[in-house]
């Protein structure tokens, strides 16, 4: 199955203070979002296999993508997520956003031991969702237990999909919750930091 891409946006956001505390290297956080037509709108389809297969080169663009608007930054946190538009179902989201989309990601960026966390939403156009982000090689990892709130004026509309990936290149300003630390899954996996 060939995805209609209908619009891609990227959202950069950068943080270096939190509570009065700043950072000296902020915090980015990415989200790559590729609106598509929903080519099952308006209609129940039990086979939702071409969608699954289809992902798997969204998954490669919107990994690219991410990687591009992080920079010089590393990837530390992930999340994915979609919105459907009111003709469509969430099975019809959740189909695009399986292993089969996130292992190109996790390609994309170097790796990735962890599951990416998801969550998926049928929305009018203008719905706010948030994208729940962990760290990218441990869910332990208390401090990038995050997310990212997305929400376009336009999208997603009745016959639409938007397919959300985020990143982030640190754990939260100020975190102090705790447990396994970012360096020590490093050590422990012997990855680059």
């Amino acid at each position: 199955m060939q995805l209609n891409i209908r619009r891609t946006y990227l959202l950069i956001e950068d943080k270096s203070e939190a509570a009065g505390r700043r950072v000296d290297t902020p915090v980015r956080k990415v989200a790559a979002v590729v609106v598509l037509e929903n080519p099952f709108a308006g209609r129940y389809v039990a086979d939702l296999g071409p969608l699954i297969e289809a992902s798997v080169g969204l998954g490669t663009m919107m990994g690219e993508m991410a990687v591009a608007a992080l920079g010089s930054y590393q990837v530390q946190g992930y999340g994915k997520g979609a919105l459907v538009g009111l003709n469509g179902e969430a099975e019809h989201a959740s189909a695009l956003i399986t292993t089969a989309y996130a292992n190109p990601l996790r390609e994309a960026i170097g790796g990735g031991k962890a599951w990416i966390s998801s969550m998926v939403k049928m929305a009018t156009p203008g719905c706010a969702i948030d994208i729940p982000m962990n760290h990218k090689d441990d869910v332990y990892v208390r401090s990038h237990y995050d997310g990212m709130t997305i929400a376009l004026q336009d999208t997603p509309m009745a016959d639409e999909i938007a397919v959300i990936f985020c990143m982030a290149s640190h754990g939260r300003i100020n975190a102090r919750v705790g447990g396994l630390t970012h360096d020590e899954v490093v050590q422990r996996n012997g990855l680059k930091g």
